[in-house]
């Protein structure tokens, strides 16, 4: 059974740096793409970045240059990095298995002053 375990969430000051991590179990992990995803208040869940086995990435429009996805296949982990937090960027944050169709619980980020 696939397993996504998020951590890294939590309050970041606007044009603050924060990482949120997904570490992936029960799925051979370097195989597959995988994706983050988010939902904000009062909105519906939306796509943010996206990467492939290979490590080619694809982001939002509205996020391009903002976010970095990236991976590591040694520790089955999948990372989204941004520096300079918006607070309209105040939102739930999932990790992905779109293969397998599994969602993490999702680390709420919320950025304010």
């Amino acid at each position: 059974q696939v397993q996504l375990v998020e951590s890294g969430g939590g309050s970041v000051q606007p044009g603050g740096s924060l990482r949120v991590s997904c570490a992936a179990s029960g799925m051979i992990f370097r195989f597959y793409p995988m994706a983050w995803y988010r939902q904000a208040p009062g909105k519906q869940r939306e796509v943010v970045a996206e990467i492939t086995a290979g490590g080619n990435t694809d982001y939002a429009d509205s996020v391009k240059g903002r976010f970095t996805i990236s991976r590591d296949n040694a520790k089955d982990t999948v990372d989204l990095q941004r520096n300079s937090w918006k607070p309209e960027n105040t939102a739930v944050y999932y990790c992905y298995a779109p293969l397998q169709e599994s969602w993490g619980q999702g680390p709420q980020v919320t950025v304010s002053s």
